[in-house]
Parts: structure tokens; C-alpha cells; sequence
């Protein structure tokens, strides 16, 4: 069969999306389709999830960051011998930032593009008759995007189901399913979202767990119907090319932030990933071309970084004769020094020479446009970026590297120069998704 998709989607984070998706995920699979996942926006964490109930790697679907071409190209990707869908929404359904149609960064730009169905999860905890006109104001918003479903979630009793579902089909909108408080969906957190799947404990049997829920919980038959076929091509349009034939990227629980659609294009254009572990001591493989510092958690390592004095020898010596370039956390470890949240300054690579702090810490969070101002691995100078950033911590001394990038938020406003690069160093907090 073709395969078909839907989205999980909702009025706002917190609401149970990940959970649902992910439960359903796993018991679609149960019984017998091959699923594939998929998530709206800039998100590195869910995808990690998704691979882990599905068996198969996740991928963003970034309508804003990534232009038509290379959104039909990832989706047809995605769902090749797969049977169904299951796209996870970011935030709110609806919620983006404002631009020309269609490139808002919204799940919805995806269910008006590809006529995806959405399965409206709803946190009816402290509600019940009033969830129905949430879900009635969902269903008439914009008639490109299709309520096909609503899941009710957190529900109290059998009562309070029977007032919200109700309500909601008096509105002819289908409820599929209903969800009981369980504290044993609680997906764990920290200050950038998710802990990640790779570092849950025992998380097979919390998948597992999860899609027994679903099952009592949703008719999956229901689902199923609700889903709609997925038109898209495989026309080939790329993201970024690879930033080299051989490229040793830094793997462990302080780098980690890879976008699943970059890795799958570049290898398949040809190149290897050679890992190595800067928490283990481990350093670059001197046999490759480039070496990356992928986005993570080192504020949270910064103690055992420090330590790792042949991480940061084997470093140096690579960048003597070949390009390193850090993202976001990577950028950070490039620097001179991290200060922990406990305020310990600790001694990073010191390729480049400014210090972060995550004691003194301030959000910042947004899609990016990044002009080049010079060559670095991931494109050369004068070319556009889009991407994103999302960290806490910030730069307290600036050092007197040359600039690598200025950057623009989403309406184009000027962010002013950003990152570093000395010698065959670059790194900025810009988390690069497809070039512009």
C-alpha cells in the first residue's frame, strides 16, 4: 500500500504530544505496519524517540528553515517502504513565526501542504465541556487543515470523558480515544526539553509501556482511517553538502545534536562518520578530513571536558592543518574557558578565545538567517543559511576572534555578527539546518 500519514498536533506544549505519538508509534507497529515518524520545527530530541520506537531514523520537517523542494524531497525519504506516518507537531498546531505562506515553521504548514489529517491531542485536565470548543475552534480556524481526530488526554474519570466527548461529537468532530492521569507517561526534562532518548533509562520498556496505554486507551482502527495518502517525490534537492569525504564527530552525552536529514544526506552523498568521545578522552581521527562539535550538553560536563587533556591535545593537533567547527555546545567547548551553573570556571579547548557561562545564563531561542562572512565546513563565505538557536548559556567574554557569521531572526531584523573563527576554527551558537 501507499503510505498514508497524519499529524499529532495540539493547542500548546505540555499537552502530551510526544507521548502520544511516540505510544502510538510502537503500537501501530505491534500490529504489523511499518511506521515511520517525523517532527515538525527545529527539534533534535523527539526524532531520538521516534527512531527508538519505529526502528527507523527520525527526521524534522522545518517549513520555515527548509524550502519546498527539500521538504518533499526528506518526506518522500521518510515514508519509502513504510506504511504510515506519524508527524509530531512542535508547540501549538498553529504556531509559527510570521512570513510568506506556507514557511511559517508550523505543523500546519505541513497538513495544508501534503492534505495530512491531524489527531488533535487535548489536556482536558481542569475542563471538560469547554474542550469542545477548543476542538471546534481547531476544526474551523483555517479549512486547509483537517481536524481528523482528538484524543482526549489527562482525563479524571469516567464521567469527565463522557462530558468532554460528548460536547466534542456533538460538534460532528470524531474522539478517538481518551487517556487516564498517569504519572507514568511523564516523559523526564531539563532546561533544553526532553532528556534525550539515548540517556532514558530502560527506554524499551517505557515505549513499551506507552503503546499498552494507546492500546487501551485509542481506537487504532480509528487512526488509521484518519490518516490521509502522502503525495511527495524524491526529487533530490539537498540541505548542506557534506563538510568533507571523512568526518570525525564528536558522539557521547555532551555532543549530540545532529540533525537526522543532514547525517542521512551527507552519507549518502558519500561521506563517513568517524565518532569519538571527548567525555571518554577520545580525540579526532587524524586520518579525517574535518572534525565536528555538535550541540549538546557540556555545561553539564564541563568538569570532566576540562579534564580530558587528550581530547583537547588531539584537537589542537588536528586544527593545525584541518578545519574544526563547533555548533552551539560544540562552539562553546572551542572556547577559552565554560563556567558551570555552580559559577566553576572550567578550561575548555581554547581554540578560540571566548568564555560561556551557563551561571549566567539567558535564553535565547529562534530561527536564524546566517550570512557567511568566511569559508568554514558547513558552506563558504557569502553564503545563506537558515537555522536555529536555542541555549541558555551566553558568552561573558568575547575574545578577539574575527567574527564567523552575521546573523537575522525570522522577520529579518539584524542580530549582528555572530560566532568565531581563528586559523581552520570556526564555531557559533547557530545550529545550521539547509542552506537559504
Amino acid at each position: 500500500m501507499s503510505a498514508r500519514g497524519l499529524i499529532v498536533g495540539a493547542a500548546r506544549s505540555g499537552s502530551g504530544k510526544t507521548s502520544v505519538a511516540v505510544g502510538l508509534m510502537r503500537a501501530l507497529q505491534r500490529r504489523g505496519l511499518v511506521v515511520a515518524g517525523a517532527k515538525s520545527g527545529p527539534d533534535y530530541i523527539d526524532p531520538g524517540f521516534h527512531a527508538a520506537a519505529t526502528a527507523r531514523p527520525g527526521v524534522n520537517l522545518d517549513s520555515w528553515a527548509m524550502d519546498p523542494p527539500l521538504l518533499e524531497t526528506l518526506l518522500a525519504r521518510q515514508v519509502n517502504g513504510a506504511d504510515i506516518l506519524i508527524a509530531e507537531s512542535a508547540m501549538g498546531l498553529f504556531d509559527g513565526v510570521r512570513g510568506d505562506d506556507g514557511r511559517t515553521g508550523s505543523a500546519a504548514d505541513l497538513a495544508r501542504r501534503f492534505g495530512l489529517p491531524v489527531l488533535l491531542v487535548l489536556d482536558v485536565s481542569g475542563q471538560s465541556q469547554t474542550a469542545a470548543a477548543i476542538a471546534h475552534g481547531f476544526a474551523s480556524f483555517d479549512p486547509a487543515v483537517r481536524i481528523g481526530g482528538v484524543v482526549l488526554n489527562q482525563v479524571a474519570s469516567e464521567r469527565h470523558e463522557t462530558q468532554a466527548r460528548a460536547a466534542i461529537e456533538e460538534r460532528s468532530i470524531p474522539v478517538v480515544g481518551a487517556i487516564r492521569r498517569n504519572p507514568d507517561m511523564a516523559m523526564p526534562e531539563r532546561h533544553l526539553g526532553l532528556v534525550q532518548a539515548r540517556e532514558h533509562q530502560a527506554l524499551e520498556a517505557f515505549i513499551e509501556r506507552l503503546a499498552d496505554v494507546m492500546e487501551q486507551s485509542i481506537d487504532l482502527e480509528a487512526v488509521i482511517a484518519c490518516a490521509g495518502p502522502i503525495a511527495a517525490s524524491d526529487i533530490g534537492a539537498p540541505a548542506l553538502p557534506p563538510p568533507g569525504q571523512r568526518i570525525a564527530i564528536a558522539d557521547d552525552a555532551a555532543f549530540s545534536f545532529v540533525y537526522p536529514h543532514l547525517a542521512r544526506q551527507w552519507r549518502s552523498a558519500g561521506a563517513e562518520f568517524v565518532p569519538f568521545s571527548p567525555l571518554a578522552d577520545e580525540t579526532p581521527d587524524l586520518s579525517c578530513d574535518v572534525c565536528w562539535l555538535p550541540g549538546g550538553y557540556p555545561e553539564l560536563h564541563a568538569g570532566q571536558l576540562a579534564a580530558a587533556a587528550g581530547f583537547k591535545t588531539g584537537l589542537a593537533a588536528f586544527a593545525r592543518n584541518r578545519p574544526v567547527h563547533g555548533e552551539c555546545g560544540g562552539y562553546m567547548v572551542l572556547g577559552a574557558a565554560l563556567e558551570d551553573a555552580d559559577g566553576v570556571m572550567h578550561e575548555m579547548a581554547g581554540l578560540l578565545g571566548h568564555v560561556t557561562s551557563f551561571a549566567k545564563r539567558k535564553i535565547n531561542l529562534g530561527y536564524r538567517r546566517a550570512h557567511l562572512i568566511a569559508d568554514c565546513p558547513v558552506a563558504t563565505a557569502g553564503a545563506e543559511l537558515r537555522g536555529h538557536e536555542f541555549h541558555y548559556s551566553r558568552v561573558i567574554e568575547t575574545g578577539n576572534d574575527e567574527p564567523l557569521a552575521e546573523l537575522f531572526d525570522a522577520a529579518g531584523n539584524a542580530l549582528g555578527a555572530s560566532g568565531g573563527r581563528r586559523g581552520l576554527v570556526t564555531g557559533a551558537f547557530f545550529h545550521a539546518i539547509a542552506g537559504h
